[in-house]
This record gives structure tokens, sequence and C-alpha cells, in this order.
């Protein structure tokens, strides 16, 4: 364990007042949640909005109502993305297809996307991966007329657009994460949007059925909270990252997870999430901005966007293991992504067997990623542009 500024690789904004709304929220219960619903409803125009205890929750959720509206069962996604997709879609009793992806980009290969659709497609799930906006023209004009939903996962975009519209409000349905590495946080949650009866009532039907957050749930939350807020300021973060256990940063699959509401705790402390949203949004576009101009290295960038992380294309594996590596040294926060492509995760790596997808694989082994959150200061920005460029 090495005591040193140390910069977590994703970080949301998150404040001492929101602790103590927090903590009135573990007494007013639904209350709370309703209100930060009814927000949120506002604030994206959408009809039906439904908060729960995690973003692959708010998908799985999502999944098994879509499931009771048709006989379809292929869920086709990105060959590179979050490993909690493809659980959520496990949990949900359906089977992942995947597609290969444009590693320009990191949107889908449509070419390869044209050829995946079928008459046993469920819905297309693209990721916007990192805040950048997948093409939804393209993808709602291939489902459309077919009859295939278009979920979009904005668990790494809340607030950002796509020709005027704001992400997760465009496809039939979507869904944001509050987890601790977001846009914003209050430690785990997730929100789904429609504007269809349809698919709301099928929600609505699995929604109804998910346990609420009990009084001492709600405690654990606080002290979970609490000591997110302290650690995760980069003076203080070297502790949590040098705990093994803690598995910071670690990318799982998971067969099973639980589904629950969103606690009163959880609603209460995002009292102010528009303010906080707005200026996590400010701060990653300068940031962002900032990296793009100075490095000399492959930026798949999409313009000046409110990035997540910055996501760096490295020549090798070997040079990308490299730079980590002195990162961590140094505590600067560059960290990978996803470990690998996601017909290589463990668990379901036979339901592809036989099938390729070198592009997602050349993304996993070269993809670094660069941390734009309102934490950094600027010697921390000088620090990384330099290891970056004397290894490019």
């Amino acid at each position: 364990m090495r005591i040193q500024r140390t910069i977590p690789p994703a970080a949301a904004p998150l404040y001492w007042r929101d602790f103590w709304y927090g903590l009135g929220g573990i007494f007013s219960g639904e209350k709370s949640v309703e209100k930060f619903e009814e927000e949120i409803r506002n604030y994206f125009g959408m009809k039906y909005v439904f908060t729960v205890s995690s973003g692959k929750a708010a998908l799985a959720l999502i999944l098994s109502g879509l499931k009771s509206l048709s006989p379809k069962r292929e869920v086709i996604i990105p060959a590179y993305t979050c490993f909690s997709v493809p659980s959520a879609i496990v949990k949900a009793g359906l089977k992942v297809k995947l597609c290969d992806i444009d590693p320009s980009t990191l949107d889908f290969d449509y070419k390869s996307l044209e050829k995946a659709v079928n008459e046993n497609t469920l819905c297309v799930i693209p990721n916007h991966l990192f805040g950048v906006p997948s093409d939804l023209d393209r993808i709602q004009s291939l489902c459309r007329f077919r009859g295939i939903y278009v979920i979009e996962d904005a668990a790494q975009a809340m607030g950002s657009v796509y020709k005027g519209s704001k992400l997760g409000t465009i496809g039939d349905v979507g869904f944001f994460s509050f987890g601790r590495g977001k846009n914003i946080t209050c430690g785990s949650g997730g929100v789904i949007l429609t504007h269809s009866m349809q698919i709301a009532m099928a929600v609505e039907k699995e929604f109804s059925k998910l346990e609420k957050p009990g009084l001492v749930e709600g405690v654990k939350e606080f002290l979970s909270l609490l000591l997110m807020k302290i650690f995760i300021h980069p003076a203080l973060y070297w502790f949590p990252d040098g705990l093994p256990f803690l598995k910071l940063g670690e990318t799982i699959f998971y067969r099973d997870f639980p589904i629950k509401k969103l606690s009163g705790l959880k609603g209460a402390s995002m009292r102010k999430w528009k303010e906080r949203l707005e200026r996590s949004q400010q701060e990653r576009t300068k940031n962002g901005s900032y990296f793009i101009k100075s490095l000399r290295a492959n930026t798949l960038r999409g313009g000046e966007l409110p990035y997540l992380r910055l996501p760096v294309l490295v020549e090798s594996v070997e040079k990308r293991d490299r730079i980590y590596s002195l990162s961590r040294e140094r505590g600067l926060g560059l960290s990978f992504m996803y470990p690998t492509a996601i017909n290589e995760i463990k668990e379901i790596k036979a339901d592809f067997e036989g099938e390729a997808f070198p592009a997602a694989k050349e993304i996993a082994e070269r993809l670094l990623t660069i941390p734009v959150h309102g934490l950094l200061s600027d010697r921390d920005k000088i620090a990384i542009t330099e290891l970056v460029n004397s290894h490019r």
C-alpha cells in the first residue's frame, strides 16, 4: 500500500449536505423517492419513471417487462460493453446475442448489426459508452419496422444529448445508473424512463413485486455513502485502493443480483441532483477537451462531450500495460475498462463457441481510460499528459 495522492479513475460529485438530506430520507421513505421520480420525469420530459437499486437492476426489470410483451428471446448488445449488461439479460432469462463494434467509435459495427437482427430479436441495446452517443437514428431505422425494441443503456451518459434530445429518452425505453463512478451518485441506484404506456405497464407489473428497503438497510447505506464520500478524495483514496478485497475497479459478471426499489435515503440524498449533474458535466467537458488537445495519442473522441472517462487507444497491449503500471506507481488514476470482450466472459463463454469479435477483442487489449472528473487538479492533468505522451 503506497501512501500518496491517488486519483480515483472515476468519481461523482457528492457533498456533505447530501448526507443530511439522505439521513432524513431514512424516515421520510417513499415521499423522498416520489419527489425524486417527479423531478426526473419533468427534467427529461418522460411520462413514466421507476427508480430501483442499481443500473443492472433497471435493465433486468426492463427486459422482464419486454419479455412479457413478446415471444422473442434474443437481446443484441455490443461485444464490448459493461459486464452488467449480459448479467441483466441472463437474470431476465433471455439470450445474449453479440455484435462486433467499430473500433474507431466503440459503437456497433452496423453492417454486422444488420446481419445480427432476425425474427427472434426482442431488442437492441446501444450503450453510449463513456458518454459518447450511439447512432440512434441508424439503430431506430433498423429496428422500428421489424418490431424490435430499442433500450438505451445511458448508464454512462446521463445529461448528454444526441441531436438536441437527451440520451435515455430517445429509444423505446432507457435507463441511467447512479453507481459511485457515474455522472452523479447516491452510492448505487438506477432509473427507468419511457414514454410507452404498454412498456410502462409491463415494467410496473414487475416493479410492484419488488421489496422496499427497510430501516436497517437504510442505516447501512448511509454508512457506506459516508465512507465513499470520505475516501473518494485523492488525498485519501490510496487507502481503499490498496485493499484488494474491496475489488475497486474490478469488472464482475453476476449470474444473480438483488433487484429492489430505491431506498428513501438514496432518493433524499439526490435532492440537489440537477445542480450536481450540471457541475459534473461542465467539469468533465472541460477536462476531456484539455486532454484531447494535449495528448499525442489516439483518443477515441466524439467531440466536445462530458466524457465519463476519456478513452485512449494505445498502440499495443505492452505499451498500454506499461503506461498503466507507471500510472499506478504515481497515483494518476489511468485505468483499464472491461478486461475482455463479452464472448470471453468465462461464465457464458460456451454460448459463443465458434464466434469471433475481433474489434471488441482489440479494444479490450489496447484501451486505456483517463479520468476527467472534477477531483483532478491542474498538476494532475499535466502529470497525466506527460506520462501518456512520453510512451506514445
